[in-house]
């Protein structure tokens, strides 16, 4: 089946009925590569099924299918090798809550909540919404323009401090892209026995590795003994552009970890909606041969972004090995303190300021739209960024 990633959707305008956070908080004028947010429509696996779902007509509290827990087993089983149960599955609105729900169940006020940065900006918030101890680690910087940024072991040990009760941790890594490697992982999850840490992994980013042939390994799969300690965080709203239906779920194997969860969501955050339920269902049982049709594109994407990056001075680009998020070092390209705000107000291109993330001087590109609009903004920013500009 034919899938198509280069139409353009109208997205902008809000009178013809399109809410988008992407596209208005900018203006007219701006092309927006910032939020995590695609410019293709959802698999047709999922918009059938939505379609269905609205004209049942009605819409009440609803209740977690069988068939998604395991829609989701199944696809665990399949892509990961990863056995899960379905009473694993605590499903709720967004991965952002579980984040906070997590540091509410797991620590105690005063606990070391720590993280990596560059990081998901709303990890770097979670310690004082909880009022926790926000602590930090900086990842290790490329050796090299282009190199990979690398997990600093001995930076993250030197972060944990004896109220260190809980690591955010997040692979494929947003901002960067990272893949984590076995050495890493391995230090990593020795680094959480023995100083007895909770890990939330934020593993949503997964399904879409760039690299052929490349297959995700969950961290409380690839080390069962960090199963008892680890909440996995997974949703199908990065894979299929499913974002605005705000479904996400976590997946605790341990009971006793499961049910102290469980106790910190109940009265603060809703049951997911009927909708997004749906949606979800559909994506795991029906959207592969989908989400195989993105990952052409997003390579194709990716390689484009490269060649620009390539000329432009000052400019280098750790290569992304997941995700359509591309990690932009721009402290030398003679744009100020701020290179986000100098590409959006001098060349009307949208990105995320690197200074949310932990790291001023970088943006984050999100190449997940059309080929059209994504050489529309590369072509803006080479007016700024070009040798001879």
């Amino acid at each position: 089946m034919a899938f198509d990633f280069a139409t353009p959707i109208e997205r902008r305008h809000p009178d013809g009925g399109w809410s988008s956070k992407k596209w208005h908080r900018y203006g007219d004028d701006v092309l927006p590569l910032w939020v995590a947010d695609m410019d293709f429509r959802s698999p047709p696996a999922v918009i059938d099924a939505l379609e269905q779902r609205v004209a049942h007509g009605v819409y009440g509290y609803a209740h977690v299918p069988d068939g998604l827990q395991a829609a989701l087993c199944d696809w665990s089983r399949r892509h990961y090798g990863w056995a899960i149960e379905p009473e694993w599955q605590q499903w709720l609105p967004g991965v952002v809550p579980a984040l906070h729900l997590a540091s509410l169940a797991l620590t105690h006020p005063g606990d070391g909540v720590l993280t990596v940065t560059p990081i998901y900006p709303p990890f770097l918030s979670v310690a004082e919404h909880t009022g926790r101890l926000a602590q930090q680690a900086a990842l290790a910087e490329p050796q090299a323009p282009g190199g990979d940024w690398r997990l600093d072991l001995e930076a993250l040990e030197a972060a944990i401090t004896p109220e260190t009760r809980l690591l955010l941790w997040c692979q494929p890594h947003n901002p960067t892209g990272r893949v984590w490697r076995d050495d890493e992982l391995s230090g990593l999850a020795e680094l959480v026995v023995r100083h007895n840490l909770y890990v939330v992994s934020d593993e949503l980013h997964c399904d879409l590795l760039l690299d052929e042939g490349a297959r995700h390994r969950p961290l409380a799969a690839a080390y069962p003994h960090l199963a008892a300690r680890t909440v996995t965080l997974w949703a199908p709203s990065k894979t299929f552009n499913l974002a605005g239906l705000s479904t996400a779920c976590a997946v605790i194997p341990d009971p006793a970890l499961r049910q102290r969860f469980s106790a910190a969501a109940a009265g603060l955050v809703p049951e997911c909606n009927v909708l997004g339920l749906s949606a979800a269902e559909a994506a795991y049982a029906r959207g592969e041969p989908w989400r195989q049709a993105l990952l052409d594109t997003l390579r194709g994407h990716r390689a484009r972004i490269a060649e620009y990056v390539a000329r432009w001075p000052g400019v280098s680009m750790s290569a992304p090995e997941s995700t359509y998020l591309a990690w932009l070092d721009m402290r030398d390209a003679g744009l100020g303190e701020t290179p986000q705000k100098a590409l959006l107000e001098r060349a009307g291109v949208a990105l995320s300021d690197g200074a949310d993330f932990g790291n001023p001087g970088f943006v984050r590109l999100n190449f997940g739209t059309t080929a059209a609009e994504l050489e529309a903004a590369l072509e803006r920013m080479d007016t700024l960024l070009k040798a001879d500009a």
